[in-house]
């Protein structure tokens, strides 16, 4: 009898935050695995344009930065944006629609998943996308001899955490949006001169020192800087401070996303 009670209670139980979690990411990872190759296949080509476009043009102008090729240094910091870009539109427009026009949350609150639970899994889907599109970028770049250290490997793994990071800023900006076209505002605002100012195709050092300051508050720019240690074998302890602010990054931000989506959810 008691080996029975047991069994139905354990039954009626809730599934543990680990399965609650891994279901939302689950669920998102079924449903962009239905088009997959109109997913997937565009991030191993995209890379080869820009580097085509701007390295191979503009290297033959700027020659060394450094020690290091500017198509190789290019190279290696091409491999940030692509993890930014797929968490922050992930984030933004796919999780405003789910929100406002699928209403796809309603229901799956209305079951054992808290609001927690929806949007931690949220920022975990982003991350595996940036941890895709990192290592999409890589692949295609390992191939034409573009990085020369085997440490470059590491970076798929800064992508996944760079994509929680921006997870958490897109969910923040979502948490204040009312209408899907102010999102152009934090796209053109924000993301694009992340892209430029975070040492992605230039280093900081040659800006102006208020600019150089600014760029320090970019997330972009810890995200580059550990990614190019890494791809031109020039690890250093300093890097552990980029670390810490991508991870103090996304916990704070990500608490106040949460927090306000929460709101909004139940209201």
């Amino acid at each position: 009898m008691m080996d029975k009670r047991g069994m139905e209670k354990r039954k009626s139980s809730p599934p543990s935050f680990f399965h609650r979690v891994y279901s939302v990411w689950y669920r998102h990872i079924r449903v962009y695995n239905k088009h997959l190759i109109s997913n997937g296949f565009p991030p191993f080509l995209e890379p080869l344009f820009f580097i085509a476009g701007i390295g191979l043009g503009l290297g033959n102008y700027v020659g060394l930065i450094g020690d290091t090729p500017y198509l190789s240094f290019l190279a290696a910091g091409m491999l940030a944006p692509p993890a930014m870009f797929t968490a922050a539109f992930e984030c933004t427009f796919g999780t405003f629609i789910r929100l406002e026009f699928d209403k796809a949350y309603d229901g799956m609150v209305s079951s054992s998943l808290t609001v927690s639970d929806l949007f931690i899994g949220e920022m975990l889907f982003a991350g595996t996308k940036g941890l895709f599109f990192s290592f999409a970028v890589l692949t295609i770049f390992m191939i034409f001899g573009l990085i020369p250290s085997k440490m470059g490997l590491l970076t798929p793994l800064i992508g996944f955490l760079s994509g929680l990071m921006f997870a958490a800023l897109a969910l923040f900006v979502t948490s204040f949006v009312k209408t899907i076209n102010h999102f152009n505002f934090f796209l053109t605002g924000c993301l694009t001169p992340m892209f430029f100012f975070s040492g992605v195709i230039f280093p900081i050092t040659n800006l102006p020192y208020p600019v150089q300051i600014g760029s320090e508050i970019f997330p972009l720019t810890h995200s580059t800087r550990i990614i190019r240690a890494c791809c031109l074998d020039a690890l250093h302890w300093s890097l552990l401070w980029d670390l810490l602010y991508i991870i103090v990054f996304t916990i704070i931000i990500g608490w106040l996303a949460i927090s306000r989506l929460r709101k909004r959810l139940i209201q």
